[in-house]
């Protein structure tokens, strides 16, 4: 009898600090990292799900970036991409959309041709590697 209360009040602690860990609004900064390298806008429009949540959970308390490099290119590409307007609007709250210059001069596209609001990275892997050096929780989109 005392074996099953322990476990089960056991179970209920750890059940509360999973629920916690979610809603704790005191929580440190979050520093997250998005690979997207596929052609498939199903992929994209599920980056910008991702990035949406991310921001709902942790309002204020998340920065991230979005690495785009390979087949996703024209995610970022004014006149190839149907997110635009998504993708601007979620610049302005801070979220940083950063496309693979490797990327880009394999295909021919300059900077002038990305979105206002994209950047550039020499390398878009390298700058996964960079972040997640740097302590960034690591996303790879598509999957």
């Amino acid at each position: 009898m005392k074996f099953t209360t322990y476990l089960i009040a056991s179970f209920l602690l750890l059940f509360n600090s999973s629920v916690y860990a979610q809603n704790n609004t005191t929580e440190k900064m979050h520093q997250v990292v998005i690979q997207l390298n596929t052609a498939d806008t199903a992929a994209w429009s599920g980056v910008i799900g991702n990035v949406k949540n991310l921001q709902k959970v942790w309002p204020g308390k998340v920065e991230i970036e979005v690495v785009v490099h390979g087949k996703a290119l024209n995610f970022l590409v004014a006149d190839k991409t149907h997110l635009g307007t998504e993708l601007d609007m979620l610049t302005k709250k801070g979220v940083v959309f950063n496309a693979c210059e490797n990327t880009m001069n394999k295909y021919g596209i300059t900077k002038g041709m990305l979105l206002p609001s994209a950047k550039s990275v020499p390398s878009g892997v390298a700058e996964l590697v960079l972040k997640q050096e740097a302590g960034w929780s690591y996303l790879r989109a598509g999957l």
